[in-house]
């Protein structure tokens, strides 16, 4: 009988979903190697593999078999996914266009040796990140460059800003992925991206404020206010929006700052000037990695007091999702003064969900945990922290955490049962 591959949900699934492979006509207690690849829409390659022995009746249950090595060991029923390795040094698997899937090739191979040759069986599997349904805008409204994300049915839905860091361009996966899950989520880009500005310089928080009117005047969009998903830079622009902008309900944080960085923040007659850092303390490893962490000054300081984003007047709640091994700046201790001022001027105290081995780039379930790579701007390599398995655990729970506090104050009907890591 010969060997056969069967994934369920059979086909095509979401990416954030989790795919069940069970391999059966194996030879009984057979040594077999499972491989997975994918090309991104470069053309880059990554790969992961994993050992393991089928039972005594010849089959092969990823969610009951550990992988004896390769990649990854032990238990781990996604591992083929979120191991997946860059054929090239330092690349991240990222998601530029989400109107098409991730394609994977699962592969069966005879044996253990470094590379097998002899292919037992092999499956085609696609991820897609636009549920059924789902609708993708392109906006374009004044000011607004943007993706609006809709979820099936007449609405309407509960709203979110999404916001990504100093890679800057217009990312629409986490967006794409989170509007499948109820929400209508804008994909908001601020620099590099058409006509914005090239570099990331003298930001002027009217432009997110266009954003949140034109999410608050949809009529899909549920009123009278919306949520703000902010990652890395993003976040301290959440927390700058949340403290001075109006329609802003509910906000979440992965590994944001308390002060505002990067370069000036303007609204109206506010300037706060961006966290200063100190160079001299960035170390390169053996190599050539950069290492950010040290860099940023203390922002509780006298001298850099100014760029804290004045969070007495912000509107919560607020999640903190927080990787404890972020090597791009210190996001627990951030979000511990956040914690501390938010209650010392009466506002509800911030829920803090702390990931142990868990690095900076804190994606959606299924996305290879990105240790180090080649920053979109500065064009060399970054470390910004995580062990791999640690950290694709915490991916999987932080999506789960973050659907719910949305659902919860963004007053969704739809709940979500959390798991555990």
């Amino acid at each position: 009988m010969a060997a056969t591959v069967t994934l369920e949900p059979a086909g095509r699934c979401s990416w954030d979903e989790p795919v069940h492979i069970t391999v059966r006509g194996l030879v009984p207690r057979r040594p077999v190697t499972l491989r997975a690849s994918l090309r991104d829409e470069k053309g880059e390659l990554f790969r992961a593999r994993a050992h393991y022995r089928a039972d005594g009746t010849g089959e092969l249950d990823l969610a009951r078999a550990p992988a004896l090595g390769g990649s990854f060991k032990g238990l781990e029923a996604m591992g083929l996914f979120w191991a997946l390795e860059p054929e090239k040094p330092f690349l991240r698997l990222v998601k530029r266009n989400v109107q098409t899937p991730f394609v994977v090739e699962l592969e069966v191979l005879d044996g253990h040796d470094p590379e097998p040759e002899r292919l037992l069986a092999r499956a085609v599997h696609e991820r897609y990140f636009l549920r059924p349904g789902t609708l993708r805008e392109p906006v374009r409204e004044g000011r607004v460059r943007a993706t609006l994300f809709l979820p099936p049915g007449m609405g309407p839905f509960p709203g979110i800003i999404d916001l990504f860091g100093t890679g800057g361009g217009l990312c629409e996966y986490r967006a794409s992925l989170l509007a499948g899950h109820g929400f209508a989520v804008l994909a908001l880009a601020y620099f590099r991206f058409e006509d914005l500005p090239k570099y990331l310089k003298n930001v002027h928080l009217e432009y997110f404020e266009d954003a949140v009117d034109f999410m608050l005047q949809h009529p899909k969009v549920k009123g009278p206010s919306v949520g703000l998903l902010g990652y890395s830079k993003g976040g301290d622009l959440c927390l700058s929006m949340a403290s001075f902008l109006k329609g802003i309900t509910a906000t979440v944080l992965i590994n944001g700052c308390v002060a505002n960085t990067v370069t000036p923040l303007h609204y109206k007659d506010v300037t706060i000037p961006h966290l200063a850092t100190d160079l001299r303390k960035l170390t390169i490893t053996e190599s050539g990695i950069m290492d950010f962490m040290d860099v940023w000054n203390d922002p509780l300081e006298e001298a850099n007091h100014r760029s804290l984003i004045p969070l007495e007047k912000a509107q919560g709640p607020f999640l903190f999702i927080v990787g404890m091994d972020d090597h791009n700046w210190k996001s627990e201790f951030y979000a511990r003064i956040a914690s501390e001022w938010l209650q010392a001027h009466g506002k509800d105290r911030p829920q803090i969900i702390c990931y142990p081995g868990t690095g900076h780039c804190i994606d959606p379930p299924y996305f290879p945990p990105c240790i180090a790579s080649v920053h979109a701007v500065l064009g060399q390599a970054m470390f910004f922290g995580g062990e791999p398995r640690a950290h694709s655990k915490a991916q999987v729970d932080a999506w789960q955490q973050i659907q719910t506090f949305f659902h919860k104050y963004l007053n969704s009907k739809r709940p979500v049962k959390l798991s555990k890591i």
